[in-house]
This record gives structure tokens, C-alpha cells and sequence, in this order.
């Protein structure tokens, strides 16, 4: 029992290397080990969330580049929809620490920045209701409405279409929905004074300092 339960530890440990490295198809060989060797599913997903946390930190030291957390977004969507194949994970096994609302506004296609962020928002245990790109200002209030979400994250790309930001908070206001979510927004040309301007709660430079800002709301820190 001692040499498995050594054999797992040395396995999860060279998992973390390989999705921190970004060697995708050994990181997914990996996984596939891990789940055949009969390791639990949440302790696979924490090495996961750990790896993704160091990537992070790489991207904020400039030792990684958009490129870098497109590939690690990929791999863990992958990596998570495998353990969910093999596992029948469910959503109660899987500790949701909060729930978002997210979409690109009105008029804007781009998604890279809004998938990247989803992506690591599901790793870092968020229920994410994903509404799109070119999300009319109503579906976002009607989202708001239904899913009782704690957060609504709102993207933009082109500056033409920032200004849908500011309508769909002043909507929530008039729907008397505003004071139960925080609003946070992010893409390219979005600032920390636009944010403050709009009456956003906060204005997030990179999808894992929008993510990273989530995880506090919702653990009240």
C-alpha cells in the first residue's frame, strides 16, 4: 500500500510539471494514468487548479504570454472533460465555490480573452454560465435574474462597444438587480478609471487577475 500510495504521489507530482511545462499530450496521458491507477478524481482536480495557479503567476511575471494560457485553457478543458467522462464527476463532488454570469457585449465578436477567462474561472471552481459574444443588454438583466448569480462579467474588445458595459449596469439598476452581483469587466482597452466611471466593482487587466479577484468576492476577503 505504501509503494502505491508513493507510485500516485510521484504520478500527480509529474502531472503538475508536465501542465505547468505545457506538455499537453503527456499532461492528458497523465490524467488517463491517474483515473486507471484509481486516484480520486478531486485530488487530480486540485494538482490541476495548482498547476494552472503557477501558470498564472508566470503570465504575470511576463515568463508566459497570451499564447501560453491559450494552451493551458485548452489542456485543462480537456483534462477536466476527461476525469467528467471516466469519473461521471457531478457538480456535487466538485466543490463550486460561487457561480458567474459572463459574456462579450453587444456588437463584439472576440471571445479569446472571455474563454480564457472561463476556462480558468471552472478550474478555480466556478459554476460558469458562458451567454457568448455579442450578448444583447436584456440578456444579460434576464441571466442576472434567473441564475442569481454572485458575479456578472461582462468583455469587450473594441473600444465602439465599451459603452454597452455602462447600459447594462444602469438596466440592472432600474430592474433593482444591481445589488446582488458584483461586476467585473475586462478586455484590451478596458481601465481601471472606465470601470470606476460605469460603476463597475472592478476593471481586470488579465483573465487571471479577473479570476483571481472573483475567488476573493466569493470567500469574502
Amino acid at each position: 500500500m505504501r509503494e502505491m500510495s508513493m507510485s500516485n504521489d510521484a504520478l500527480l507530482k509529474e502531472l503538475r510539471e508536465c501542465v505547468v511545462n505545457l506538455d499537453y499530450e503527456k499532461a492528458i496521458k497523465l490524467v488517463e494514468n491517474a483515473l486507471k491507477a484509481g486516484i480520486d478524481s478531486l485530488k487530480i482536480i486540485d494538482v490541476l487548479r495548482d498547476a494552472l495557479d503557477e501558470i498564472g503567476q508566470k503570465y504575470e511575471k511576463g515568463e508566459y504570454f497570451l499564447s501560453e494560457l491559450i494552451i493551458a485553457g485548452d489542456l485543462m478543458k480537456e483534462a477536466l472533460s476527461l476525469i467528467e467522462s471516466k469519473e461521471s464527476l457531478s457538480a456535487q463532488r466538485m466543490k463550486i465555490i460561487g457561480k458567474i454570469v459572463v459574456g462579450t457585449v453587444k456588437g463584439d465578436l472576440h471571445d479569446i480573452g472571455k474563454n480564457i477567462f472561463v476556462m480558468l474561472a471552472k478550474a478555480s471552481g466556478f459554476d460558469v454560465v458562458d451567454l457568448g459574444v455579442d450578448v444583447p443588454i436584456e440578456k444579460f438583466v434576464d441571466a442576472v435574474r434567473s441564475e442569481n448569480p454572485q458575479i456578472l462579467g461582462m468583455s469587450a474588445l473594441l473600444t465602439v462597444t465599451m459603452p454597452y458595459m455602462a447600459e447594462v449596469i444602469e438596466a440592472l439598476k432600474r430592474e433593482r438587480l444591481r445589488e446582488r452581483v458584483k461586476v467585473i469587466i475586462g478586455g484590451a482597452p478596458i481601465t481601471k478609471d472606465f470601470g470606476r466611471k460605469i460603476g463597475a466593482d472592478y476593471a481586470a487587466e488579465t483573465a487571471v487577475e479577473g479570476v483571481e479577484v472573483c475567488k476573493r468576492w466569493v470567500m469574502g476577503e
